[in-house]
C-alpha cells in the first residue's frame, strides 16, 4: 500500500483547525474573541497581500530575469549596490509585505549582497525623518539614517563575502 504524504502546510492547517475546535469546546467565548481578531486582521492583512501580488506581477510583467541581474546581479557593480539603497528607502511597507517580492528578485538574480542591503536599509523611511528629526533633532536624524545607510552597506559587502558560493 502506497503511503499518502501530506505535505506541511496542511499539516499545520488541520492541526490549527482542531486548535480552535478544542477551543470552542472548552471555551466558546474565547474561540468567538479569537474568531473576530483573526477576521478583523485578515481584513486588514488581504489588501495588503493583494498590493504585494499586483506589484510582484508588474515586477514579472516589466522586469525580466536579465534586466534584474544587469541592475541587481552579480555583474551590477555600484550601480546595484545604488539601486538597493535607494529602493530600500523609497518602497515602504511591513516586512511581511515585501519578503514575497524580494524573494521574487532574488529567484531571478538579484546578489544575496544587496538582498541584505535592501532588508538592513530598511529603517530609513521618508515618511519618519520628520517625526524622528522633531523628537530628536535634524542632525540626530540624519546621522542617523547616514551610519544606517553606510552599515547596510558593510552588512552586504559581508554577506556577499560569506554567500559567495551560493550567488
Amino acid at each position: 500500500m502506497k503511503k499518502i504524504k501530506i505535505p506541511t502546510q496542511w499539516k499545520f492547517f488541520s492541526a490549527v483547525l482542531i486548535l480552535y475546535f478544542l477551543a470552542w469546546f472548552f471555551n466558546e467565548k474565547f474561540a468567538q474573541e479569537v474568531m473576530i481578531d483573526y477576521v478583523a486582521t485578515l481584513k486588514k492583512v488581504l489588501p495588503i497581500i493583494g498590493i504585494v501580488f499586483v506589484v510582484m506581477f508588474i515586477l514579472n510583467l516589466f522586469l525580466k530575469p536579465h534586466m534584474i541581474k544587469k541592475h541587481l546581479g552579480q555583474d551590477s557593480g555600484i550601480k546595484g549596490w545604488f539601486y538597493a539603497v535607494i529602493g530600500s528607502i523609497v518602497i515602504s511597507g511591513p516586512p511581511y509585505v515585501l519578503m514575497p517580492m524580494i524573494g521574487e528578485l532574488r529567484q531571478q538574480g538579484m546578489k544575496t549582497s544587496l538582498v541584505a542591503v535592501f532588508l538592513s536599509n530598511r529603517s530609513v523611511q521618508p515618511i519618519f525623518l520628520p517625526v524622528m528629526a522633531h523628537y530628536f533633532g535634524w542632525v540626530y536624524t540624519i546621522l542617523v539614517s547616514f551610519f544606517i545607510i553606510l552599515f547596510s552597506i558593510v552588512n552586504g559587502f559581508v554577506i556577499g563575502k560569506i554567500t559567495k558560493n551560493q550567488d
